[in-house]
């Protein structure tokens, strides 16, 4: 009996819901992408920063569709009228991209000199090592010819240093090109990624909150890798300890820390598992929404608020929508805006407004454990008040957050998901 693939047998009627084949659904949902950009706007591309931001808040279903869609969000933010100063500088970058030049120069010597105090002091001494040449036509040709020189290079048997090679990981349903700075082949065959960063780092030791926000980004890069290798028979070792290349003391001298990314990336792959995807929220917007730039102010405020988000403070350090966002979650009282810890704490109390009527007595169980916190604080602020005449104390809505100020938020990598408070990477200096 012959069969039929994709198509209903002859004389038989098909169900009312017939699955279409995943070529046609991923056709359907690169063309609704473009049309939620704009049908002539390029899309931005998804890097590895991105990513690690994107993974820190996966309940954001504004920022999947966004980010899935390439929507330049800056440019978005500008037109709603809430610009945000987030990005690096361009004398950063010109230093950035100096150093890097520096570090990578003469066949990555100095490079590899590094990964092999750092990260694998019993190999052999990395002379001689081969670089290939990762040039191809488009992301999906780098990425294949990435691939192919990985596979040569642990056959080798030897060092190797592949600079900027181009990997692939799948984001709820949309497909990511990522570019770390370096791959570092050992002579085992294991694999490496290496972050060079423009901030310095004194005595041994870099700023922790920078550190965490590198140890993300490579996170991202370790899981596009094990991609990769998972293809290949037998797979090879992707190690979790990854090089951190930066100047040493303010000088153009380069120091390089082994930092252990386990914590990120458990963290990174469980949160980019637990993403929305894409096609669902895309699914759920009104009919000729658009976040094209040349949209008015209003149409574009329309499509963004049919999209719903999960604003915390952190954003402020890491999407470019950030205070558009905090706007309106100060005009809907929402008390995410206050810090995921202490929404967590709160349990049911969505709002500013709910906070203060169960503290007040207004509302609320009083058997429930946060309820019954937030009363007994009230009693003590009151009685606090009553020994003081005539100290006014402010409020906690006033104290945490004093509306209508943009004022920086957080450093990236102080807290939340993977961040320094919630893991504990291990950067050893070598020197």
């Amino acid at each position: 009996m012959s069969e039929f693939h994709g198509s209903a047998s002859l004389g038989s009627t098909p169900g009312p819901n017939p699955t279409p084949p995943p070529a046609t659904r991923a056709k359907g949902l690169r063309r609704r992408l473009a049309e939620l950009r704009g049908p002539d706007v390029p899309a931005k591309a998804l890097d590895a920063r991105a990513l690690a931001a994107l993974a820190a808040n996966p309940g954001c279903r504004r920022r999947a569709i966004l980010d899935g869609a390439g929507v330049d969000k800056a440019r978005l933010a500008s037109a709603l009228g809430a610009p945000s100063g987030f990005g690096q500088s361009q004398f950063a970058l010109t230093r950035g991209n100096a150093f890097e030049a520096r570090v990578k120069a003469d066949g990555g010597a100095e490079l590899l000199r590094l990964a092999h105090a750092c990260l694998d002091p019993g190999a052999v001494p990395p002379e001689g090592a081969a670089v290939p040449d990762l040039t191809a036509h488009g992301p999906e040709g780098r990425t294949a010819r990435t691939a192919l020189a990985l596979r040569e290079a642990t056959r080798a048997g030897g060092w190797a240093l592949l600079d900027h090679p181009m990997l692939a990981l799948d984001v709820a349903g949309s497909l990511a090109f990522l570019e770390p700075d370096a791959v570092v082949v050992h002579p085992d065959g294991s694999w490496s990624v290496v972050e060079i960063k423009s901030f310095p780092m004194l005595d041994g030791a870099a700023d922790p909150a920078k550190v965490g926000a590198a140890a993300r980004q490579a996170a991202v890069y370790v899981l596009a890798l094990e991609e990769v290798a998972g293809r290949l028979d037998p797979t090879p070792v992707v190690r979790h300890r990854v090089l951190l290349v930066c100047p040493k003391d303010f000088s153009n001298l380069a120091a390089g820390s082994a930092v252990d990314v386990r914590k990120q990336r458990a963290v990174t792959a469980r949160q980019l598992a637990r993403l929305t995807r894409i096609e669902e929220i895309a699914e759920a917007l009104p009919e000729g929404a658009c976040f094209a730039p040349d949209r008015s102010a209003g149409e574009l405020t329309a499509a963004v608020a049919a999209v719903p988000a999960t604003y915390a403070p952190e954003c402020l350090s890491a999407c470019e929508l950030a205070f558009h966002c905090r706007d309106h979650a100060r005009a809907a009282g929402a008390v995410t805006r206050l810090g995921r810890p202490l929404r967590a704490e709160l349990g049911g109390l969505a709002t500013v407004e709910d906070v203060l009527a169960a503290a007040r007595g207004e509302a609320g169980d009083p058997a429930d454990p946060a309820i019954a916190a937030l009363r007994r604080a009230a009693a003590l602020r009151a009685e606090a008040l009553a020994t003081a005449p005539g100290m006014r104390t402010a409020g906690p809505e006033e104290e945490a957050d004093t509306p209508g100020t943009h004022t920086a938020g957080p450093v990236e990598g102080a807290g939340g998901p993977g961040g320094r408070a919630g893991a504990s990477e291990e950067v050893a200096a070598c020197r």
